[in-house]
């Protein structure tokens, strides 16, 4: 029989699918311990979007909270996402950044990385695979699946078979960040990829956005990939990839096996519900099957980004204008992946048109640094029409001149104050001193899964509206103690 692994995205694309990577360490204290015990393949950790969200939403500090988490994970290989040409947001980083934030991360314990690159710019992709091997970590290139008229299969299998070429490469990962593999489609898609790559483990990463993610690991395991990636239940489903609980029945009646514990999930999963109500973010939930994602394609936290912009103007009743003008956009850029940071490129630039009412009047520096192909290789031409719009302001001709800048880590260490240590100069080269800044003066994080004192008010509050035979209540904490005692009317 053939053995399964998994890779657990419980801490990273799970949460970042629900709860848009805000995720704090005491949040996932107490599951930590059950998910090093699960036996999981790998734990994928954290990534540089998670990074900005800690630091600039709870003035956290990310490398702290990423020691904590390595810490209660001794068990598990440690897992972290990155492009080939940026770590944080947008912008081109230079190959110096890159190289140190690899580094660093492996240093802080996470030694594998999925690289990815939706434009398959190959060269520089195989550049950064060597970084990390070099740097003795684990590079796992992913090929990112696009429904578009210029990707077939064979496209992917190419991509796929150079990949396990590269030195280091143990497993190449493939990931439908969108949700929109359809099993029809995988059926012929990860057959092909299989016969590419001969017999390196194939891991296999799909959101399950339109309900079928299950079918397409089904059709994965019929194919020979031996690693699926899952979350915990409630991280799990909607935006999020297929729940761990719901896979291994599948994987039974399906005569495989797999090594993991199966008396570890159900306390991960309690964790979550719990943190997900205590913060008021979503569980995940079964997606019902929705033929609109396949004109769109918008990864699930796209939409909650589109809504926040549409809301600057005034315009939240938009939205499906927005997800309407979505696909004729992403056409006339060439069909893109729709993935980071495609995906944000084709959806801004649908707002702006929607918003304007004048397409393409308004036009970011980022779509236009694509249109001239500064990220990588573009799929197929940006229609003739739309390219010259773009490219006829004054802003295109002061871009056309830009090259990548690429200084040397000595000289972006003349920037920032004499002898701070690597891990302070990335934040602040990557975020802004303020918020570096913000984070060192609150001090340490809290790791600490106790209650907060609001949190028991709000826990008081929910028994005393409730029918209750209970006379009195007491609560304590290092921080609160709360003593009720119910009163007696003796008029």
């Amino acid at each position: 029989m053939t053995h399964i692994d998994f890779v657990d995205q419980t801490l990273r694309d799970g949460q970042q699918s629900l709860w848009g990577m805000r995720m704090r360490a005491y949040e996932a204290a107490e599951a930590l311990p059950y998910i090093d015990r699960t036996g999981f393949r790998v734990v994928d950790l954290t990534g540089a979007g998670m990074f900005t969200v800690l630091l600039r939403s709870f003035a956290d500090d990310p490398w702290a909270t990423t020691d904590f988490l390595v810490s209660k994970l001794g068990n598990n290989i440690l897992r972290s996402g990155l492009r080939t040409i940026s770590v944080i947001g947008f912008a081109h980083t230079p190959d110096s950044i890159i190289d140190l934030w690899v580094k660093t991360l492996i240093k802080h314990g996470v030694p594998s990385f999925w690289i990815y690159d939706c434009l398959y710019d190959m060269p520089t992709m195989h550049r950064l695979a060597r970084v990390i091997h070099d740097e003795g970590g684990i590079p796992v290139p992913a090929v990112m699946y696009g429904y578009t008229d210029v990707h077939d299969d064979q496209f992917f299998a190419e991509r796929a078979k150079e990949m396990t070429t590269w030195n280091g490469v143990e497993s190449v990962y493939i990931e439908d960040a969108a949700g929109v593999l359809k099993p029809e489609r995988a059926a012929t898609l990860l057959p092909a990829i299989r016969a590419a790559t001969g017999d390196i483990p194939l891991e296999l990463h799909c959101h399950n956005t339109t309900g079928l993610a299950q079918l397409n690991y089904v059709e994965g395991l019929k194919a020979g990939f031996t690693v699926l990636h899952t979350c915990s239940r409630p991280m799990a489903n909607g935006p999020s990839l297929p729940s761990t609980e719901g896979m291994l029945p599948i994987l039974e009646d399906m005569g495989f096996t797999h090594s993991l514990d199966v008396n570890q999930l159900e306390p991960v999963a309690n964790n979550f519900r719990r943190a997900a109500a205590e913060a008021g973010y979503e569980l995940g939930v079964q997606a019902e099957y929705d033929p609109r994602i396949y004109r769109h394609q918008l990864p699930g936290g796209m939409t909650g980004t589109l809504k926040s912009q549409l809301a600057q103007y005034g315009m939240t009743d938009r939205l499906p204008q927005v997800l309407e003008a979505i696909p004729q956009v992403r056409d006339e850029l060439g069909q893109p992946i729709m993935a980071t940071p495609f995906s944000q490129f084709v959806g801004i630039q649908a707002v702006l048109n929607v918003v304007t009412g004048d397409r393409y009047k308004i036009v970011p520096d980022e779509v236009i640094h694509y249109t001239l192909g500064h990220y990588g290789p573009l799929p197929k031409p940006v229609d003739p029409d739309v390219a010259d719009r773009i490219l006829s302001s004054p802003r295109a001709d002061e871009i056309r001149k830009w090259e990548r800048p690429q200084p040397t880590l000595k000289e972006i260490r003349k920037r920032f104050p004499a002898g701070i240590s690597d891990e302070e100069l990335l934040l602040r080269f990557m975020t802004s001193d303020e918020e570096v800044d913000a984070m060192l003066a609150k001090g340490p994080i809290r790791t600490d899964p106790r209650r907060s004192a609001n949190e028991i008010v709000r826990y008081v509050q929910d028994l005393v509206r409730e029918p209750c035979t209970m006379t009195s209540l007491a609560i304590s904490t290092p921080q609160v103690s709360v003593n009720l005692r119910k009163s007696v009317n003796k008029e």
